[in-house]
């Protein structure tokens, strides 16, 4: 076992779920006896970097009931035998510091880590920290697969454990930090873009892996940007090029429409200028000229007073419609109030209605009951004179009598008949059942034969369709023909198969047995001539030998070991049988046991069998003509093939018969059953009949006592119809008097409604004069703005008329060019124009949303380019320091290994990878780490001295690896774990958990490492009774007593 070094502390036993202080002088933790593992713990003293694990206890974990772990600064290798719980306290770790289920590859619920049997487990990390150390705890529930979190014994959320654990920067879900046993093989399948973002993670400033995902979301949104602007770019483009193949007609088309302005104006004012011509001669133009200046003057101030009044206009109308509304609400409330009038008005009216149909009804109540009292009076005059001419009926009772006990005799007939029924309907059910399951027998022998002739078929295909053959046309033949050996033979016991196959050769075996040399002939001709079909075919011995008996007695031949003869171990048609004792002499040859072949020298001495079956072998026992010495050969026995399959047609022929008798009595039980119907069907039909003539004496017999009931009856409600009488006069007087007292009411709300409508016609009156008024008003301002309209036009018409020639010959010359100039101007399409005043204003928008986006990509190049410079540079130093680290870890090994920062663009900077090429050979290349290239040894080495090349670099605490040695060999193990040892006890270096089962011999050791042992077993020592010390001092004196 191996120790460490000088300084050797332990912790003490914990009895409960909560940490005691740590005494040197007491023993290791420990379980419960048949439990989980104890640890005892060898360490040194040395400083706690930040983070670094000081304490792990748990409680109903996994294989563990109690134990708490105290590991050292530096390197902790802990060692014990598969099983023992080692990975037990990887898990803790992984878990008490807030890591998924998953990731340890066991179980992704958390309730599955409680030991089985308990409801809860508990894990409890306690991390250093220069300000207080923080102590993590984890209580499972395993009913509600739930987790309670503690921070130093306050109650809290995983969200701030998870907070709390990243501050320290361990990230149990790194595989660069964190490799667990499940998950050793799967380092090596990391792509170069995930190592690369572990190794960031795990070494890299904290800031790096943030850089890069800026990175990664700044690329990505440039290429989105990209894509927007060349897609905006080109959109553009096209918008542009097509407006200008466009921009020609569209000036072409406004040049034209100037000319048609012009052309109207000189054609307005060609008329003007005749008139004037023809008015008055040229001198008086320009008093005409100075005339019209004036007017125009005029006309300007003239508006002025017209835009007053239209102003004035317009406040009268807003008085005249505000007054208006004012009316609008009056007759509104008028009319609401004469609505309710109307109401009352109608339910007045609707309560003499109902009055008037109250006095109606009772009238008709009335006249009804008069009416009734009449038909009710008749009714019991018709009811007593049908009851004078009833008969009496005491004399129907023999009758009934008699009727009755002839049904009482019926029905006891049909429940005999019934019964009888029943019982031929479960005879019958049974009989089904005993057919199904006789039939099912039949089948299932029907199956094993039909094996046999699978096996023929796929053997010897020729004598299966020989056989097929047979069995159409067996009518051509005189005497019984035997289908093939194989096919007839039964084994009692298959186990003896092989004893028949190895005894008949297989020409034999598959041969057809006649008892006629006609028949074989017959059938030879037919199957080998006709259908070319190879097959055999023997003639059985005219007379039998199936009953032959043998020489001797087979209870002679029991003493050498034999049980029986070949002929006993099977059952075969008779003429098979007896052409097998004629050929073969089964009869004559027995089989025996491993006892026969013991003493098979002093069988085949006393008994002289000339052949002789043992278990396993066949002897042959020939006596030499010359010499007269007996000569003996054996061979061993050929596995059975064909014979293996057994039917018993004995049985197979009783079921048969079976069958036949159970059809036999399912006919007669059909029988039965067809009459037994027929005779239920008589005696139903027999009480249906007596049923009826008994219904109809009881209906004459209670005649006379039902015409009683009903005239009594009549009687009663007679009496009551007459007491129920209604005065109609005294409820008409009441009628008219509350009819009156009603119309009354009504008249004076007939009158308030009069008043209300006056009102209302008043309102409507008043709110038409203002309307009037309004519209009167209106039309006035309309007039007004139409006046001035024109007088606008008409000065406006004169100001362009000023611009315009003042001579027709003038007027004309310039028309006739414009509508020259215009008529030049064909082709032309105002659609055109309309689509390009439309895409003029998509290409500005467009031009201006592609402004923006080219100054928002430049800002995220710019951002890119900043960002990269300061993610780039310092992780190209950092993959340097790796690489010189790995290469120098792999060429102490006589190996070459080499890690690279690895891109095939330098813009994806999600592409950006950590590529490990390695070779172990001095013959090979440099191969890249894959799962599938290297063996399993090499991807372990390859992995740990990864790690270890991060180890002096690492920001993290701690790592953890667990049986990542398991496939080195001896050499690779013995190299790597002395760099373990010097790169992990090195002065500032973070935390080391290795983990393995198994530990070569003589391998350097460092005082500053920890040894923990784990072991378990059933004999362990309770918790108080594990002393480190005093076993160690019991082996002393052990050593000391023990003679030299």
């Amino acid at each position: 076992m191996a120790t460490p070094s000088k300084k050797t502390s332990t912790p003490s036993p914990q009895p409960s779920k909560r940490a005691l202080p740590r005494d040197p002088s007491s023993e290791v933790p420990s379980k419960r006896k048949n439990s989980a593992p104890q640890l005892p713990l060898l360490q040194s003293s040395g400083p706690f970097v930040e983070g670094s694990i000081v304490r792990i206890s748990m409680e109903n974990f996994l294989t563990y009931d109690i134990c708490e772990v105290s590991p050292g600064p530096h390197l902790n290798m802990i060692v014990g035998a598969n099983g023992t719980g080692k990975s037990s306290i990887v898990c803790a770790i992984c878990l008490g510091l807030a890591g998924k289920p998953a990731f340890m590859g066991r179980a992704d619920k958390v309730g599955f880590f409680v030991k089985r049997g308990c409801s809860r487990g508990m894990v409890e990390i306690e991390l250093f920290r220069a300000s207080g150390n923080l102590v993590i705890t984890r209580e499972i529930d395993v009913a509600k697969n739930q987790s309670f979190w503690f921070i130093n014994k306050k109650s809290t959320t995983q969200k701030i454990v998870e907070e709390k654990v990243a501050a320290l920067n361990i990230q149990v879900g790194n595989l660069c930090q964190f490799l667990p046993q499940d998950k050793v093989g799967e380092f090596a399948k990391l792509s170069k873009i995930e190592l690369l973002e572990a190794t960031e993670k795990s070494i890299g400033p904290p800031e790096m892996h943030k850089y890069h995902c800026e990175l990664k979301n700044f690329r990505e949104k440039e290429k989105q940007l990209e894509t927007s602007c060349k897609e905006k770019t080109e959109y553009l483009q096209k918008m542009v090029q097509r407006n200008e193949r466009y921009k020609q007609d569209v000036e072409r088309f406004y040049e034209r429409k100037r000319h048609l302005d012009l052309i109207e104006m000189l054609e307005a004012k060609r008329p003007w200028v005749e008139y004037e011509n023809v008015r008055q001669e040229y001198e008086e133009v320009k008093l005409v000229r100075d005339r019209v200046k004036e007017e125009v003057r005029k006309l300007k101030e003239g508006q002025i007073p017209i835009t007053r009044r239209i102003e004035e206009m317009e406040n009268e109308r807003h008085n005249l419609e505000a007054r208006i509304k004012e009316k609008a609400t009056d007759i509104k409330e008028a009319s609401q109030k004469c609505k309710q009038k109307q109401d009352v008005i109608e339910r007045k009216d609707k309560h003499i209605e109902e009055l008037q149909q109250a006095l109606i009804v009772k009238q008709n109540e009335e006249l009804d009951r008069q009416r009734r009292i009449g038909n009710t009076r008749k009714m019991i005059e018709d009811l007593q004179n049908e009851l004078k001419t009833t008969e009496n009926c005491e004399n129907l009772q023999p009758q009934i009598d008699a009727i009755t006990n002839d049904l009482r005799r019926i029905q006891d007939e049909k429940a005999l008949c019934e019964g009888e029924i029943i019982d031929k309907r479960r005879e019958r059910e049974t009989l089904e059942k005993e057919k199904k399951s006789v039939d099912d027998h039949i089948v299932r022998f029907d199956n094993l034969m039909n094996q046999k002739e699978d096996k023929l078929r796929q053997r010897f295909r020729d004598t299966y369709d020989a056989v097929l053959w047979l069995r159409n046309n067996r009518d051509k033949f005189k005497q019984r023909v035997c289908e093939p050996i194989m096919l007839t033979i039964n084994m009692k016991d298959n186990k003896n198969a092989k004893y028949i196959e190895n005894h008949i050769p297989s020409n034999d075996l598959r041969a057809f047995v006649f008892e006629s040399q006609e028949d074989m002939e017959v059938f030879l001709k037919e199957v080998r001539d006709n259908k070319k079909l190879r097959v055999n075919a023997v003639i059985a011995p005219k007379s039998s030998y199936a009953d032959k008996a043998p020489s001797r007695s087979l209870n002679e031949l029991k003493q050498y070991g034999f049980f029986s003869y070949l002929r006993e171990l099977f059952d075969a048609p008779d003429p098979v049988m007896s052409y097998l004792c004629c050929q073969y002499h089964i009869h004559e040859v027995p089989v025996g046991t491993e006892k026969t072949r013991e003493r098979i020298e002093r069988v085949i001495q006393e008994t002289r069998l000339k052949q002789i079956y043992t278990a396993e072998e066949k002897y042959v026992v020939k006596t030499s003509f010359y010499s007269n010495k007996v000569i003996s050969s054996n061979t061993s026995l050929k596995v059975a093939q064909f014979l293996t399959v057994t039917v018993d047609l004995e049985q197979r022929r009783h079921l048969e018969e079976q069958l036949k008798e159970i059809h036999r009595k399912l006919q007669a039980v059909d029988s039965g059953l067809i009459a037994l119907r027929e005779t239920s069907k008589h005696l139903e039909h027999k009480d249906n009949e007596l049923r009826q003539k008994k219904k109809e004496l009881l209906e004459r017999k209670t005649k006379k006592r039902q015409l009683e009931q009903k005239i009594s009856s009549k009687l009663g409600s007679l009496k009551l119809m007459e007491q129920d009488t209604c005065n109609l006069e005294e409820e008409e007087r009441k009628a008219s008097t509350k009819i009156k007292e009603i119309n009354v009411q009504k008249a004076k709300l007939v009158t308030e409604l009069t008043n209300l409508i006056k009102i209302c016609t008043s309102l409507h009156i008043q709110k038409v004069d203002l309307i009037l008024q309004n519209t009167t008003v209106i039309s006035e301002k309309n007039k007004l703005e139409s006046d001035y309209m024109a007088a606008s036009s008409q000065l406006r018409l004169t100001e362009v008329f000023q611009d315009l020639p003042n001579t027709l010959d003038e007027i004309d010359a310039l028309l006739t060019e414009e509508r020259s100039r215009a008529s030049c101007f064909t082709g032309l399409n105002p659609t055109i124009v309309q689509e390009y005043t439309k895409r003029e204003e998509e290409i500005e928008q467009l031009t201006e949303e592609l402004k923006g986006k080219k100054v928002e990509l430049d800002q995220y190049r710019e951002n890119i380019s900043q960002v990269k410079e300061r993610w780039l540079n310092p992780l190209k130093e950092l993959v340097e320091k790796i690489n010189e680290k790995f290469s120098n870890f792999f060429s102490s090994m006589q190996c070459a290994g080499e890690v690279d920062l690895h891109t095939e663009n330098e813009e994806d900077y999600d592409k950006y990878g950590i590529r490990i090429r390695v070779k172990f050979r001095s013959s090979t290349q440099l191969h890249e780490l894959t799962p599938h290239h290297q063996s399993g040894g090499e991807r372990s080495v390859s992995t740990m001295l990864y790690l270890m090349a991060l180890q002096e670099l690492n920001r993290c605490p701690f790592r953890v690896v667990d049986e990542i040695n398991q496939g080195m060999d001896p050499i690779n193990e013995r190299r790597v774990f002395e760099m373990v040892v010097n790169t992990a006890c090195k002065e500032n270096t973070s935390q080391y958990f290795f983990i393995t089962p198994k530990l070569l011999q003589n391998l350097p050791y460092s005082e500053k490492m920890t040894v923990l042992f784990v072991y378990n077993g059933p004999h362990m020592l309770e918790p108080n009774r594990w002393n480190l010390k005093a076993f160690q001092r019991r082996r002393r004196r052990i050593t000391f007593t023990q003679p030299s």
